[in-house]
């Protein structure tokens, strides 16, 4: 049994060069993936790193009060996202840079610099909010 794996030349180049073609100035948000179909990319909020009394918390409980919010900021919306009429009569239920709740198991999690992101179903927004402090989170 031969063991050669057998690549196409654009596979091969792709994997000897990763970031060819690829431009050096994207921004940040450029970066990220962008969601397609009826996906939402959003950024969970991030909790701060003192309390209203004083106490400094470390980076491990605010690393997971991130991984447990509820609240995020919608980055993105895919462009079959809210498009369903008998799914969602009265229009989108969200749009770019609202405040969102969803369901702590909700979406896909992709790790980024600084912590997560989420890609989202666009039936798994539960609501939106106009600040996510208004919305208190486990630490």
């Amino acid at each position: 049994m031969s063991k050669t794996l057998y690549v196409p030349d654009h596979v091969l180049d792709k994997l000897k060069n990763p970031n060819k073609g690829v431009d050096p100035k994207r921004t940040e948000l450029q970066k990220l993936p962008q969601p397609v179909g009826w996906r939402i990319l959003v950024l969970p909020f991030k909790a701060k790193d003192k309390t209203k009394g004083g106490v400094i918390l470390t980076d491990k409980t605010v690393e997971d009060s991130q991984l447990t919010a509820t609240v995020a900021l919608v980055l993105a919306t895919g462009p079959d996202a809210y498009n369903d009429k008998e799914k969602f009569p009265n229009g989108p239920w969200c749009k770019q840079g609202d405040w969102v709740v969803f369901g702590r198991c909700a979406g896909s999690r992709l790790k980024i610099e600084g912590g997560e992101v989420r890609l989202l179903n666009d039936d798994e927004i539960l609501g939106t909010v106009e600040s996510p402090e208004d919305v208190l989170t486990i630490i």
